[in-house]
């Protein structure tokens, strides 16, 4: 209130108000620094919507540490801090958390399963309430990672399958896989890990009793690729994973789709959101490219050589 002229000035209050910027809620089960890949392609995602973080947008992060039972506290926290939307990285327990939180907050996420299969979705194109996201379908490939392994090694009788126990899709895509290897003659024998230190135990000899390992995608794995990748070499087992960046931190082979670009998709998703789309009516995206990658050096340190069939269909070969 001021004088001008003799008349006395009132202001409203939305004019001394400094109106701040919407929060997403960022929710993961891995660490904070396995999640800065995912988080910053999130941020490149809002950025092209034209949500800045920072400027436009603020952010809470919460993490998990690869312990998923922290997960609904986390979600609730997010809920009670009043966030514009919940982001959801990298895998479904997150996102099952950040739901069974909230049925009015918006949710995004990024998973490998079939989000209706998973509940989190009434439908891909009609999501309907507040949930909608990106899956890269990587945990339906398991006949496909089945298949290269055997047509690397057509000898070979014994596969293994490494599964993060913590990971609630985990048995049903490791009997997908099961199965896909049963009708071609394979055994296979499933390993779990739950942290990076059953990870060591986990692979620690394996090498004596299989002949090649699958690693089911998960957070726990996608955040210790070197580390699985030196144990593999170690164990003088042929392995494939869903990432990409495993045969570039020095693994054998990859094939699935791009998780990165998951995380960005998601992130336009919360800006559309942000500027005031309804999650319900922004239909789920699933992949529809699959990368199939392959390490030359490593093959050599392992001492395979790799078929001329399988270097002819790959998208990418790392001499």
């Amino acid at each position: 209130m001021f004088a001008l002229g003799g008349a006395v000035v009132v202001l409203p209050i939305a004019a001394h108000a400094q109106v701040q910027p919407p929060v997403i809620g960022y929710l993961a089960q891995g660490t904070p620094e396995g999640s800065a890949a995912w988080l910053a392609a999130v941020r490149k995602g809002l950025a092209e919507s034209g949500m800045v973080e920072g400027k436009d947008v603020t952010s809470e992060f919460r993490s998990a540490s690869n312990i998923a039972d922290r997960l609904p506290g986390l979600a609730a926290e997010l809920v009670q801090r009043r966030v514009a939307v919940i982001i959801a990285l990298g895998n479904v327990a997150a996102a099952r958390a950040a739901k069974a939180a909230t049925a009015e907050i918006p949710i995004v996420f990024a998973v490998g399963v079939d989000p209706v299969q998973a509940g989190l979705v009434a439908s891909l194109n009609h999501p309907g309430g507040n949930v909608t996201g990106i899956s890269t379908m990587n945990l339906d490939i398991g006949p496909k990672h089945v298949a290269l392994l055997h047509e690397l090694l057509p000898a070979a009788k014994r596969f293994a399958v490494l599964v993060d126990i913590a990971n609630p899709e985990a048995a049903r895509s490791t009997i997908t896989g099961t199965q896909a290897a049963l009708t071609i003659g394979l055994q296979t024998e499933v390993v779990f890990a739950s942290n990076e230190r059953e990870i060591d135990t986990a692979l620690g000899g394996l090498g004596a009793r299989a002949q090649a390992v699958i690693m089911q995608p998960d957070a726990l794995f996608a955040q210790n690729l070197r580390n699985l990748a030196a144990l593999t070499i170690r164990e003088k087992l042929p392995a494939l994973y869903a990432l990409s960046d495993f045969p570039k931190a020095g693994g054998l082979m990859s094939y699935g789709s791009d998780i990165l670009e998951a995380h960005r998709k998601a992130g336009i998703y919360a800006g559309r959101i942000l500027k005031g789309e309804k999650p319900g009516e922004l239909p789920v995206q699933q992949a529809t490219k699959f990368e199939f990658v392959i390490n030359l050096k490593t093959a050599k340190a392992l001492g395979l050589s790799i078929p001329q069939t399988l270097l002819a269909t790959a998208d990418e070969v790392i001499e």
